[in-house]
């Protein structure tokens, strides 16, 4: 068991059989990062989060609430707390690392370092470290609605149910159709039978691809195309969007698939949970397609500031 700073400790499993060292070291709470659960004495707060030091794990929803759990031992009950996992070296580095960069207002790297100075043999696992830089590009705040973060949690679907029998319910928006919309938010519409589709916030946005050059494999022309009317491949001509719950018979048990309009069954798109090209070349995984030129977008217009 190490401090990493007044009232918090990073250690392993096998530092809860100390329990005279951490009561002399006034911890008054446990926070364990682990594949089970311990056995802990009950003077002791604890708090468990289950996860390997694998790739599939989960560790970005977890950073909030773990911080909470450390600032409540520290200030509301002015002790302290070790947080631990099997051999402290990765697990449990993450959730320090994410301490230290919501609270001391510092960026993954240099949080990092400073852990690896006061422990140098922590190692976090490189997913891990992914989803530390996800979280500070979220400005250290897990935000449900951030295209980030809908973008990541479908991911980890994909990595978790690979046959893709079952998706947790709330993977998927509501439907527009079904639920009120705010007049402010942008929707958008089947152009065949005008059925509301989707929200403009359940666009997951992403960056622009390399063009052309993306496609070589597909022998695409390098520069731009003379021809009138070619398709300028530097623009997107789909939506990436969040699944929606008129698509959820669609995508269970398969991979990839064609997205129909839920009324008219015109053809929208695809789908395909290991990923589909963009027309900017980008590569987007997983991939909810829709063609631009298959629906309408609707803006609300506020009629009293045109008076």
């Amino acid at each position: 068991m190490i401090a990493v700073e007044t009232g918090l400790y990073i250690g392993a499993a096998s530092d809860l059989k100390q329990c005279e060292e951490l009561r002399s070291a006034g911890v008054t709470h446990i926070l364990t990062v682990d594949s089970e659960e311990p056995r802990v004495p009950a003077q002791f707060r604890t708090h468990f989060v289950r996860a390997l030091d694998a790739p599939t794990s989960d560790l970005l929803s977890c950073f909030d609430e773990c911080g909470r759990f450390i600032v409540d031992a520290i200030h509301a009950h002015s002790g302290a707390v070790l947080v631990h996992c099997h051999v402290g070296q990765s697990r449990s580095a993450a959730i320090v690392t994410a301490f230290l960069m919501k609270y001391h207002k510092v960026g993954t790297t240099e949080a990092y370092a400073k852990l690896r100075q006061i422990k140098p043999d922590v190692q976090i696992n490189e997913e891990f470290l992914r989803q530390l830089e996800l979280y500070e590009s979220m400005n250290c705040e897990v935000d449900l609605t951030s295209p980030v973060y809908k973008r990541y949690r479908l991911q980890k679907i994909t990595e978790k149910y690979p046959e893709l029998q079952s998706v947790p319910k709330e993977v998927f928006a509501s439907d527009p159709s079904t639920t009120d919309t705010p007049n402010s938010e942008i929707i958008h519409r089947c152009r065949k039978c005008r059925r509301t589709l989707f929200r403009g916030s359940s666009i997951l946005s992403h960056d622009t691809g390399g063009g052309p050059t993306a496609f070589t494999h597909k022998k695409a022309p390098r520069g731009p195309c003379p021809e009138p009317g070619c398709v300028d491949l530097t623009q997107c001509t789909s939506y990436f969007i969040e699944p929606v719950q008129w698509m959820e018979e669609a995508l269970l048990g398969v991979l990839d698939g064609q997205l129909l309009c839920p009324k008219c069954s015109s053809k929208l798109g695809s789908f395909n949970w290991y990923g589909e090209q963009c027309s900017c070349g980008r590569w987007v995984t997983p991939a909810f397609q829709i063609h631009k030129n298959r629906v309408d977008e609707i803006k609300h217009v506020n009629i009293s500031a045109l008076k």
